[in-house]
Parts: structure tokens; sequence; C-alpha cells
């Protein structure tokens, strides 16, 4: 049987069918794997006896995951916007580092950049319940980031604001308030509830200003969070499933969508019927 290029494609990018959830199980699987070698390998004690075998391991590892790069940029319409996006360099330096090492005996630091690895099982999460939560957070994060940076803004001229002004209350008589800048530190501890207590005002007037942001930081808190949430229940609304782009690879779109959200690209394109016939009808029946 010779596999079609968007066949190869559904089984590695999405989770919608029994093949790609079984890539995305064995995937995970791969990368947990390969990761608990990667930690092993930096415990002095497994490393002088396990060495060699971890080593051997990673190899196949590496050898495992250059496959799996390769057939992504190759099922993958537009391969060299897949290989400069987040996933596609995880990708790489998930192989690289290995690679290096083996011919440039030099390059054994880059070993650690492997743990980058983890990340793509974020990616491969979404044929369980929280992968679709994760995008939807995503989806939720973007969409109320403007009001979030403008609320930021906002609490930094606060904090810019009270550390001055305990500045002045206490820098007669505290040395722990020398600065205007060690005072925002002050501030900015106080204000989001850290509180370290490596400085801290003793005036009664300075104590009180103290108290007011302490009782503030609490409401300063819940602000982001009530943003981020009407922003969930929008993207809850939304519900995005796990159909992948054919031409850009990206994610994130409406079950009624047909056509991709950043390039326009046909969600379902059309294939020859005498190719692979019967799973024509099956690719126009999802939604």
């Amino acid at each position: 049987m010779t596999w079609h290029k968007d066949t190869v494609r559904t089984v590695i990018f999405e989770a919608d069918t029994r093949a790609g959830r079984a890539f995305d199980v064995a995937l995970i699987i791969f990368i947990l794997m390969s990761v608990a070698a990667v930690m092993l390998d930096s415990v002095p004690n497994i490393h002088a006896r396990f060495g060699e075998q971890l080593f051997i391991a990673e190899c196949v590892f590496t050898g495992l995951f250059a496959i799996e790069y390769g057939l992504r940029l190759w099922c993958i319409q537009n391969s060299a916007a897949y290989a400069r996006s987040f996933y596609g360099i995880v990708d790489l330096f998930g192989i690289l580092p290995t690679l290096l090492s083996v011919f440039f005996p030099g390059a054994q630091l880059l070993i650690a950049v492997r743990i980058l690895r983890v990340l793509r099982v974020f990616r491969v999460l979404r044929l369980v319940r929280y992968v679709g939560e994760a995008e939807l957070i995503t989806q939720a994060l973007a969409a109320s980031r403007r009001k979030i940076t403008v609320f930021i803004c906002t609490v930094l001229a606060l904090m810019v604001v009270f550390g001055s002004l305990m500045y002045l209350l206490e820098s007669g008589n505290n040395p722990q308030f020398s600065s205007i800048p060690k005072s925002i530190y002050w501030a900015i501890t106080t204000m989001t509830t850290v509180g370290y207590g490596d400085v801290t005002p003793t005036s009664a007037i300075g104590q009180a200003l103290a108290a007011f942001i302490m009782i503030m930081g609490y409401g300063i808190i819940a602000v982001p969070t009530g943003i981020v949430t009407i922003e969930l229940n929008e993207a809850t609304r939304r519900q995005a499933n796990t159909k992948t782009c054919s031409s850009c690879a990206v994610e994130g779109h409406i079950r009624e969508a047909s056509y991709c959200w950043r390039c326009g690209a046909s969600l379902y394109p059309r294939r020859d019927p005498e190719s692979e016939p019967g799973e024509r009808g099956d690719l126009t029946s999802k939604g």
C-alpha cells in the first residue's frame, strides 16, 4: 500500500483517526523515555555504570525523531514554514545536539538542549481531554493580551508611585529604603503578596501604607483572572478541533471551518479518487 502525503500528514499532525491517536501515544512514550534517559545520564553514578547503554538508547531515539522530523517536512505542503515555526525548531533541536556531539566531540554541552523534547508532549496530548483545554487557554490568553498589557502597565505605574511615596516616608529613619529603586522593589514584593521581609517599614504611617498596598494586592491579582475567564468562555463557545492545515500546519480551527484561518487554504483538499478510493467521502464528512 502506497501512502499518500495527505494520509501521512493526517496521521502525524492530527488525532482524529485511530492511526493518528496510536502515533501520538507512541510518540509520547518515546519522548518521555528519551527525556528520562537524558535525566538519568546526568546522574554521575548512573552515568558511570550505564553511560554506554544510555548513549546507545539516545542514538536510537535520535534516529526515530529524525525520521519523524523528515516525515513532517515531507508531508506538509509548506515545509519551510513548518521548519521556521516554534514546534519545527523544537523538533530540530531535539535531534541536533546528539548529532553534533557525535561529529564534534566538543559539543557535548549541547546535550542538555535535548530536554526541549518534553515540549512536544503538550502538542501530541490532543488525544486526551486536557489538550482541548490547553488550546482554549492559549486562545483566551491571545485574545486578552491587550487588556492584560494595559493592566500590567497600570500596575507598574502604581508600584512606582507607591515605592516613591514609601521612600519619602521611610528614607529619613529607615536605611532599608535607601533609594527609590529599592523602595519600588519593596512595593513589588508587597503588592504581589510575596513579602520576602528583607525590606520592611518601621514608621506608623509607612506600615499603614504597607497594609493598604497588601489589601490592594489581593484585588489586583484577581483582575487578570477575570479578563482571561471572559475570553476563555468565548473560546469555549468557538470550541476548536484538532484539524491541522495541510499548507501551514496551524491548528485551532473551529469545527465548522472549511478554510484555514491563517493562510486561507482548504482544510479538506480534494484527492484523486482513483488513488485512494473510499477516503474522499470520509474527509468531506469531517467537521
